[in-house]
């Protein structure tokens, strides 16, 4: 079966085809080499061990797409719901490809599919040291909300 997101095929600047695909767990060692490239956090024994990512994209429930170019990926972002409200998470672009609309194309595409899914509210939890992230979310229409305090418990340290 065709992926419906060839139609989502797209040229940077320099030219190069971009395609946006459903990530597969084959593509998980590339995967965690764009997050460090992109200087994204890794928690190996909890969230983003493979054994976990593996379950998530066999539930069907998160959204997982990954960008690429000849082979390569050089974006990625993770959307999941709770029902009634959506979160990005994951968001990265290799720094070589920044600065040229990547991002922005990843969010639209979660949203959209969050949107399709009856999902109104999207939101996205970002680090306070993150100031990138941050400035590109407020420009895509995100609103800070300085007023919410953001709780967790963990099984252990290293989830």
């Amino acid at each position: 079966m065709p992926n419906p997101r060839d139609n989502n095929t797209r040229y940077c600047n320099e030219g190069h085809k971009i395609m946006l695909r459903d990530l597969n767990i084959d593509d998980y060692d590339d995967l965690i080499r764009l997050w460090a490239e992109a200087g994204l956090p890794y928690k190996p024994d909890g969230r983003d061990k493979r054994s976990n990512i593996d379950r998530e994209l066999a539930d069907g429930a998160a959204i997982f797409l990954v960008a690429e170019i000849n082979g390569k990926l050089i974006g990625s972002i993770l959307g999941t719901h709770d029902g009634r409200k959506g979160w990005i998470n994951r968001l990265a672009v290799a720094p070589a490809y920044r600065r040229k609309g990547l991002a922005a194309r990843l969010v639209r595409e979660v949203e959209k599919e969050l949107y399709d899914k009856g999902i109104e509210i999207i939101a996205c939890l970002i680090e306070d040291w993150n100031k990138s992230s941050m400035e590109a979310f407020q420009k895509m229409g995100y609103k800070c909300h300085n007023d919410i305090v953001y709780l967790s418990k963990r099984k252990h340290e290293n989830v």
